[in-house]
């Protein structure tokens, strides 16, 4: 499972690395939609962490899709609409959350640390 999980972190990586620096070559499309769906979905599956497995890809999926319909519109409501914004505000969105999660998981083990 570990391959796995690193396999698609690099999939994602090279997406969205291939999208910022504009190369034109034919794996840009399918890694860049990968990374699109891979970063929200991954950082909310973290949240959701008591969730059962399909719960948790289904729930994941979704706030994945809601967030990248959310960064395109709001970019476009304010006429900055650009592929790399696009890409550096879901990165930096999924970033948050994960960080989020984090804080929040380490606050959890000090507070039962404290207790005991």
């Amino acid at each position: 499972m570990p391959l796995l999980a690193g396999a698609a972190a690099a999939i994602a990586g090279v997406g969205a690395v291939l999208a910022l620096t504009d190369v034109d070559s034919p794996l840009r499309a399918p890694f860049t939609l990968f990374f699109l769906l891979a970063a929200p979905g991954t950082a909310v599956a973290a949240a959701l962490r008591g969730l059962e497995p399909f719960g948790r890809i289904v729930a994941s999926l979704s706030v994945a899709v809601a967030v990248n319909i959310l960064v395109a519109q709001g970019m476009l409501a304010v006429h900055r609409w650009s592929v790399r914004g696009g890409i550096a505000a879901v990165a930096a969105l999924s970033s948050f959350v994960l960080l989020l999660v984090l804080v929040r998981r380490l606050r959890g083990r000090t507070v039962s640390r404290q207790a005991s």
